[in-house]
């Protein structure tokens, strides 16, 4: 194996700034409340996500009194709590573990009285955990639903909005359990925009989107739903509670990480290096590999122009993009984008990137990302991989694991959504 070049050991030490800014025990602890504001109620622990059962075990370390509850996570990211019980579920598709969990976490606030409190820990990944169905939908009807949104090149946004109108748990229905309890939801954010009602499809969260809404977003991307499914947004079972709902009143969320922090984070690392950090956005949307053709475009106008920016600089950018999969390969979004990315800088020797997802997965792989560097398409044209083709398979981690290129973190127990940085030296 190659040993880094101090390009991509800024790159790493970037990431991990990123990563580490959103650790649950750094963000969650300055969030919450005191033991002696809840009088003689009772606080119960619920959430869903990535990041949940290690926010569960920052609560645990941080509360002097007596608590219970339930979260659910993605296999393999559960973190030892004494109180609190941790669950594990499939993500991105769903499973059977993460709908009896969702049960299971309504009845556990069923009956809470107005003195108490519900201590709700939400992060990305939580719409695919907590895949409980409105009747009528099977979870299988969901998992189909599921996969055809991952292929489809829809936004989160639009995904969330879809899951949200076909959930007995999501878009605010969590909430609605809980009256008349407090409710307190602690949101570590991984949508663009950082809206609540994105992040987990807001379980506990007002939804101003409709099922109209929901059906206009299945019509543009050509996804074919189940007919049970198709009932259920057509005849207007699958509304959701919106935000002017009296029992919603009690509720109140609060963010503890974003994207914006990653990046910042990172920005100081930058500094640090002898860098000037230029964050272009914590937003960023669209097809994957056009955004890495645009980010290579800006790269090189720094590169060869020294504008908008002067080298040395490092270009910071977050969001999530979408990958409309056409192809067979072993992609996730991140490493689409950077392979993209790596055809528009055509080799250009003072340009290294990397891009990854800060909740350690890129797609359905356990692996963050990847690094480019100046040599990466002579390399993968030494082996004889052609990287046109490996994006139109959407090939992603197959072309930059042949490498050595591939960015593994294992579970990163958080989750601020994708990291980009472009690392531009002087000419």
């Amino acid at each position: 194996m190659r040993p880094p070049t101090p390009q991509q050991d800024l790159l790493r030490r970037m990431f991990d700034a990123a990563i580490a800014s959103a650790q649950p025990a750094l963000c969650v602890p300055p969030h919450l409340p005191s033991p002696a504001s809840l009088g003689s109620g009772r606080l119960v622990v619920i959430g869903a996500g990535k990041a949940s059962a290690a926010m569960a075990r920052a609560v645990e370390e941080h509360w002097d009194g007596p608590l219970s509850g339930l979260v659910v996570t993605r296999y393999g990211y559960a973190v030892p709590c004494r109180h609190i019980e941790i669950v594990e579920a499939a993500h991105p598709v769903p499973d059977a573990a993460g709908m009896a969990a969702a049960q299971r976490m309504l009845d556990l606030v069923a009956g809470l009285r107005a003195d108490d409190l519900v201590l709700c820990l939400i992060s990305g990944g939580g719409s695919a955990l907590l895949p409980l169905p409105l009747p009528g939908i099977t979870l299988a009807m969901k998992q189909e639903v599921n996969r055809a949104l991952l292929q489809s090149g829809a936004t989160i946004a639009e995904m969330n909005c879809l899951r949200r109108h076909l959930s007995a748990i999501k878009g605010g229905r969590l909430a609605l359990a809980c009256h008349p309890a407090r409710v307190l939801t602690l949101l570590l954010s991984d949508v663009p925009g950082d809206a609540p009602a994105n992040i987990a499809s807001g379980p506990t969260v007002g939804d101003v989107t409709t099922c109209a809404d929901a059906l206009d977003i299945v019509r543009r991307h050509g996804i074919v739903l189940p007919p049970a499914v198709r009932e259920v947004l057509e005849s207007g079972r699958g509304e959701s509670p919106k935000p002017d709902h009296p029992h919603l009143a009690r509720s109140d969320v609060r963010m503890v990480a974003t994207p914006q922090m990653a990046l910042e984070a990172a920005a100081e690392v930058a500094r640090q290096a002898g860098y000037t950090p230029c964050i272009l956005g914590d937003a960023l949307e669209g097809e994957a590999r056009d955004v890495g053709r645009v980010l290579g475009g800006i790269a090189l106008q720094v590169a060869q122009r020294q504008q908008p920016f002067a080298a040395p600089c490092v270009l910071l950018s977050g969001g999530e993009t979408t990958v409309t999969v056409r192809g067979d390969g072993r992609g996730g979004r991140n490493v689409e984008c950077l392979l993209s990315m790596a055809l528009a800088l055509q080799g250009h020797p003072c340009i290294h990137a990397l891009a990854g997802d800060t909740d350690g997965v890129d797609g359905q792989e356990e692996i963050a990302g990847a690094q480019l560097t100046p040599t990466t398409l002579q390399r993968a044209q030494a082996l004889g991989i052609r990287p046109a083709d490996a994006l139109a398979r959407n090939d992603g981690h197959g072309f930059f694991g042949a490498l050595g290129d591939a960015v593994v973190t294992g579970p990163t127990l958080t989750n601020v959504n994708d990291f980009r940085a472009i690392v531009i030296d002087a000419p």
